[in-house]
């Protein structure tokens, strides 16, 4: 198990390939795009950078870390030797399903294959794989290297030996394992969805503005950025994605979408990776600037 595969270098998976890498595992980071890998490997090292300036770890820690990262745009090469593969592509059911075809096709018998989706079923993965008792959730908590919490979800046919060894190596992470089970948006966001969505549906009917709104939750719930804000951070359109997964799985009208929100997606307005949600972030990547939309 000190071979780890990551599907995708995105902003999950490059944070995921870096937390592995930095507790000493080797790192396969495979996406089809060469760019898409550069960016990752270029995120990475940054964000080493801000670790080694901040005196959290030294200059050749950062380049052994670096070191025990391979890419690859081939996944069969890619999870040749690995213990386990995590994937972190985009949350698209049929994408995700796709993949795991593949990775059971291509990994050995005894390799564990994750997911790091953040509201799909496990077992509905599981189930195109022959070997559904070894398909796990780890969702990853962003930003990956910084965030303790990962969530463990049991698929329905996930074994007891698989969920204990993921929990104890999410532990050789620095991090803190939580077992859940497979249910729609799981716990962090069956929980964290529909308290974005209302705070959407609240600026929607006007009760208050952007600031307001996320300054009441700030102030008065002593949570550390606004709903919107977060939403932002989070991206508009993964949001909406996990908000219809929780509406299709529950078929219950507290999981449906804000019009707003839909409407934002619709727009491209993503926020941060936009450069636009709730918030301008076209001069920082800090929520300062309320978008025009919603200025008053």
């Amino acid at each position: 198990m000190k071979n780890v595969a990551v599907i995708g270098a995105g902003t999950m998976g490059n944070g995921i390939a870096h937390t592995f890498a930095q507790s000493g595992f080797k790192v396969q980071l495979i996406d089809i795009s060469e760019a898409s890998l550069k960016r990752g490997m270029d995120t990475i090292a940054k964000n080493l950078d801000r670790m080694v300036a901040k005196e959290k770890i030294t200059e050749a820690d950062k380049q052994t870390t670096l070191n025990n990262i391979t890419t690859f745009t081939n996944v069969e090469a890619g999870v040749e030797y690995a213990g386990l593969v995590v994937e972190a592509a985009t949350e698209n059911i049929d994408l995700k399903l796709k993949i795991f075809k593949q990775l059971d096709d291509a990994c050995g018998g005894d390799t564990i294959l994750a997911t790091n989706t953040s509201s799909i079923s496990i077992t509905q993965i599981a189930a195109v794989t022959s070997r559904p008792e070894m398909v796990i959730g780890m969702h990853f908590m962003n930003p990956v290297p910084i965030m303790k919490l990962v969530e463990i979800i049991r698929g329905y046919n996930t074994s007891d030996e698989v969920t204990n060894t993921i929990m104890e190596l999410s532990k050789t992470l620095g991090k803190i394992p939580t077992e859940v089970n497979d249910y729609p948006g799981f716990v962090a966001n069956r929980i964290l969805m529909p308290m974005i969505n209302e705070s959407v549906e609240t600026l929607y009917n006007g009760v208050a503005g952007v600031e307001e709104i996320d300054t009441v939750m700030k102030l008065g719930m002593a949570h550390p950025m606004g709903p919107l804000q977060l939403a932002d951070f989070i991206g508009l359109d993964v949001c909406l994605s996990i908000l219809n997964v929780m509406y299709d799985g529950f078929k219950k009208p507290k999981y449906a979408p804000c019009p707003l929100l839909v409407n934002m997606v619709r727009a491209g307005k993503l926020g941060v990776k936009s450069g636009e949600g709730f918030y301008d972030y076209s001069e920082s990547r800090k929520a300062e600037n309320v978008s025009k939309q919603f200025q008053k």
